[in-house]
């Protein structure tokens, strides 16, 4: 696997953090608990709490590895830098100019994503376009042949 930069706040890597640790401490735990009582059941070849106790392990495995590989290539950005253009850790204030509305936004890495929490990543169409934008700029992104608008308001 080529290693390549996760760019994550520091709030987004504590909370992997947790998660980690949450995942490797408690629900282990618990998984091997399910594991051990299905066991004793018997007969596997026919037992669904041993197949979803089974599963249910590979899944908390599969998340531990790949926390593990997030944190391992993690690049903490500096949120709240002051700057004349927008960067990683930037929030960006907007205005669509189709319907006027306004709205402000994180910049993030893709990891940490979450559009319905307002954080764009840098990799998606408006993140990218905003990348290097000011104050007062006017950014054209066009989705699937749609084409739209923003004015930058306001950044920090």
């Amino acid at each position: 696997m080529v290693d390549t930069q996760t760019l994550l706040t520091a709030e987004g890597y504590a909370k992997l953090e947790t998660e980690l640790q949450d995942l490797k401490k408690h629900q282990r735990k618990a998984v091997a608990e399910k594991l051990a009582e299905a066991i004793a059941q018997g007969d596997l070849s026919e037992n669904a709490e041993y197949d979803a106790a089974k599963n249910e392990q590979a899944t908390i495995e599969g998340r531990i590895k790949e926390i593990e590989e997030l944190l391992k290539t993690a690049v903490i950005i500096e949120e709240g830098l002051k700057s004349d253009t927008v960067q990683l850790g930037s929030t960006v204030k907007l205005r669509f100019e189709d319907t006027g509305e306004e709205a402000e936004y994180s910049i993030v890495g893709t990891t940490e994503a979450d559009a319905l929490s307002h954080r764009i990543s840098n990799e998606c169409p408006v993140g990218e376009a905003l990348m290097g934008a000011s104050k007062g700029s006017k950014v054209s992104v066009t989705v699937e042949g749609k084409a739209y608008e923003y004015t930058v308001l306001a950044l920090s």
